[in-house]
């Protein structure tokens, strides 16, 4: 913990240095699981050239790079630094729900630097639930943790969410919840097209969409430069949901993030095993969402 506070505050170009040396490495010499990220790519954008995946694939090495030696900055970050750095082009549109009373439920994925978006959104007047899956190792749960807490987040293990919603149901404020892992149980996940291939998604979301009568947005991060990030809120969906199909939620999520995909390809976790389960590996899929 010492070594990584420590690096935390040295200064960002610093880092950045750091962060180019380590990008070659991934790339050049560890190879950090290019096997994935090249299949991964190439299956998923079959119209473009091997020469198009490998500059994508840079591209990606690069973002993680960054990704990684901000993260260790976040808690020497000063509240400025968000509130310069990260914009909301269309805040308002979360921020008039939020002053109401409302509380709304944010997904998001691993695009860009996810991790800074919640402390800028708390400094922003606009409190913010993240949930998150727990690491197995302890250490980097502790340090994540930490992390995720500067500023004002209350960083929430999706397990312990249920009661989350009971202690802080008179909080108007937002349900941050990373829409685009693995499923831990396939067999209950909503299966559906994205990227070419049928996928798995965690049905949570929109359960609690409607159990909660709650909005959903969309929050798209773009990387404009180096520390510098916007996020457009688009919405999905909002109650009432009586009319609205089942999987409409998951539906929606999955569009505007394939597209979101599309028009900043190297900024999305291409080395995340986003496809290791497929329908044909179990007896029985179930996608109902009740």
């Amino acid at each position: 913990m010492i070594f990584f506070r420590l690096l935390s505050r040295l200064p960002l170009p610093v880092l950045y240095g750091i962060s180019d040396v380590l990008s070659f490495l991934l790339l050049h010499v560890i190879r950090y699981r290019r096997a994935v990220i090249l299949e991964n790519l190439r299956l998923s954008f079959p119209e473009k050239s091997p020469d198009e995946i490998k500059q994508i694939a840079r591209g990606f090495y690069r973002n993680l790079s960054d990704l990684i030696v901000e993260t260790i900055k976040q808690p020497s970050l000063p509240p400025e630094f968000f509130q310069q750095h990260i914009h909301f082009p269309n805040i308002d549109l979360i921020q008039s729900r939020i002053l109401a009373g409302q509380t709304i439920i944010g997904m998001s994925s691993h695009q860009a630097n996810w991790e800074w978006i919640p402390a800028a959104l708390v400094l922003s007047k606009m409190p913010v639930d993240s949930i998150y899956k727990p690491l197995t190792n302890p250490f980097f749960e502790k340090l994540l943790l930490h992390i995720r807490s500067h500023l004002g987040p209350v960083p929430t293990s999706m397990h312990l969410l249920p009661r989350q919603m009971v202690i802080r149901k008179h909080i108007p404020r937002i349900i941050g919840l990373i829409s685009d892992q693995v499923p831990d149980v396939p067999e209950q996940a909503y299966w559906t097209d994205f990227l070419h291939r049928d996928s798995p998604f965690y049905p949570g979301s929109e359960r609690l969409a409607r159990s909660r009568k709650l909005a959903v947005f969309f929050f798209d991060i773009v990387r404009v430069r180096r520390s510098y990030y916007e996020v457009t809120f688009r919405l999905i969906a909002e109650p009432p949901y009586e009319d609205l199909p089942l999987g409409a939620i998951m539906e929606g999520y999955r569009d505007v993030l394939e597209a979101s995909i599309r028009r900043n390809p190297s900024d999305w976790l291409w080395s995340h095993k986003r496809w290791k389960h497929w329908r044909g590996k179990y007896p029985s899929i179930s996608v109902k969402l009740e």
